[in-house]
């Protein structure tokens, strides 16, 4: 029989991840401006990366520990044991994982898990709304530097100007904020989480 998947396992992964980056800001803090900048871009992208390993693989969790709640959402009768690489190929489809913003992520989750399941709530809460949202529209603007990223990303932070991510993540810690509050939705998926 295949071992279950612990979801508490990955919110704990997340957080180590998210208190090394919080190092590597604070490093980063003795380098010149325009390289502190980037520092914070590297921070923000590999933030994103933290935070979407944890919600494969607490999806994972979620269809290796309950195949029937799948099977709910699907009207498909899946066998009661399933392996990780399984779940994780009918979360991904074999192509990464993609959310757009806090309603995307919602609408990704609906996917797999009924209504009640705790990693929902977790995520549909109020409280990380501003977080998530954040977290999208600022590493989608570090990594792509587009128009219609920076546009998302004013948007997201509620600004008129902004000369870059980083530029905007690393005064009034506003990168450690963004950090700690997704460490805190992480350990609500911890608590909810049976393994």
């Amino acid at each position: 029989m295949p071992k279950k998947k612990s979801v508490k396992m990955c919110a704990q992964r997340f957080r180590r991840d998210a208190d090394e980056l919080l190092e590597f800001c604070r490093e980063a803090s003795t380098l010149s401006d325009r390289h502190t900048s980037l520092a914070y871009e590297v921070a923000i992208i590999k933030l994103y990366a933290a935070f979407e390993r944890l919600m494969v693989g607490a999806l994972t969790g979620a269809i290796n520990n309950d195949t029937a709640a799948l099977g709910s959402t699907t009207r498909v009768d899946f066998p009661k044991h399933l392996t990780d690489g399984v779940c994780e190929y009918i979360i991904t489809g074999g192509k990464y994982f993609d959310f757009h913003g806090r309603s995307g992520l919602i609408g990704e989750i609906k996917k797999y898990v009924p209504k009640d399941h705790y990693l929902l709530k977790a995520v549909k809460d109020p409280a990380y709304r501003q977080s998530l949202d954040r977290l999208c529209a600022l590493r989608n603007y570090a990594a792509h530097e587009s128009t219609t990223s920076k546009r998302a990303a004013l948007d997201a932070v509620g600004q008129r100007k902004m000369r870059s991510a980083g530029s905007w993540l690393k005064v009034q810690n506003r990168f450690g904020d963004l950090a700690c509050r997704l460490s805190d939705l992480s350990c609500r998926v911890e608590q909810g989480a049976p393994y």
